[in-house]
């Protein structure tokens, strides 16, 4: 008898054999090991521009994003001046972004909410900032995640895929594998996060993954090579 549980993906049509717990506590173990001190590839100094570049990253890659940062943020240094931005400005600044449009009016709006709401300070708890526009639950996990060391969970493409190929989830949507992802590794999340980011990004790959010197192919942990894009 078959002592797993398989779980088909409807979408990919892959087949996934979820990880047993002693699986799980060594992908734990490998990716603090191979990424011990992670944090975000977004360039930032201050809790200001951490969430308006982590704002910027969706569907936009972090590298894009450094790049429109400098200007953006010499042009709006803090709340006060963003608030009263001009639209078609910003949208200048930001045009090379994915969804500049949205994201500009998003920004302008953010910055009065600050202001109206949070006495001109940039509030750190998931509750509130989720009350922002254009902040996710997914946004507001990594500014806290990454600025505090909550120990939160937040799930990109990249963190999707990998949590799906090594069997930690089976979850249909982002907001489900992170509950997956919560549950099972408990601890140490806001650096599992920024592993499982960096290790997605650069080695397990969508297309092309480098199975032949990952160290949890090598431990027998991977369960698949679907690509499992996230929705």
């Amino acid at each position: 008898m078959v002592n797993y549980q398989l779980t088909k993906m409807v979408k990919t049509g892959v087949i996934i054999k979820k990880a047993t717990k002693k699986e799980i506590e060594l992908i734990k173990k490998i990716f603090l090991e191979l990424y011990p001190n992670s944090t975000t590839e977004l360039h930032y100094t201050n809790i200001y521009e951490l969430l308006i570049s982590v704002m910027l990253s969706a569907q936009c890659t972090d590298k894009r994003v450094n790049m429109i940062t400098p200007k953006l943020f010499e042009t709006y240094p803090d709340i006060q001046t963003l608030a009263k931005a001009d639209i078609g400005i910003l949208k200048s600044l930001i045009q090379t972004c994915s969804f500049f449009n949205n994201k500009a009016k998003n920004l302008i709006k953010m910055a009065n909410q600050v202001i109206e709401h949070f006495q001109e300070e940039i509030p750190l708890s998931q509750k509130e900032l989720v009350t922002l526009a254009g902040v996710g639950q997914k946004t507001a996990n990594v500014v806290m995640l990454e600025f505090t060391g909550a120990n939160l969970m937040a799930v990109d493409t990249h963190v999707y895929r990998v949590a799906h190929r090594l069997g930690l989830s089976d979850a249909k949507n982002v907001k489900e594998t992170e509950k997956d992802l919560v549950k099972k590794f408990k601890t140490d999340l806001h650096k599992l996060h920024q592993a499982m980011v960096l290790f997605g990004r650069y080695h397990c790959k969508a297309i092309n993954p480098l199975c032949a010197t990952c160290k949890l192919k090598e431990n027998e942990l991977c369960k698949n090579k679907g690509r499992f894009k996230a929705n």
